[in-house]
């Protein structure tokens, strides 16, 4: 299935909204474990919680927005920018180097 980059940043209220919901929003992904590539929380320098990024497995951006709204973050508004991207996992460790010489 192909893989979707989900790049959200959270809006006013974030931190509070995040502590709230944190066991249900991990209760969700690990019901969901198999469908997520990658996923965490996004940090500012200060090490702060800012956002989330997610890697998923989708069949087009509709799905992944649409797996991304199941998510009880979402349902709290928790995210204030949302940006969806077709992801190519090409390099890293993670698949195992660079695939283009495999």
């Amino acid at each position: 299935m192909p893989l979707y980059a989900i790049h959200a940043l959270d809006g006013p209220g974030g931190g509070d909204k995040r502590s709230t919901h944190l066991a249900a929003h991990l209760a969700h992904v690990e019901a969901r474990i198999d469908r997520y590539f990658v996923a965490g929380p996004l940090k500012n320098a200060a090490g702060a919680t800012i956002g989330s990024m997610l890697v998923v497995e989708a069949s087009d951006e509709a799905d992944a927005r649409a797996f991304l709204a199941e998510d009880p973050y979402a349902a709290v508004e928790l995210w204030d920018s949302i940006h969806v991207s077709a992801f190519a996992a090409v390099a890293g460790s993670s698949v195992g180097g660079a695939a283009w010489k495999k």
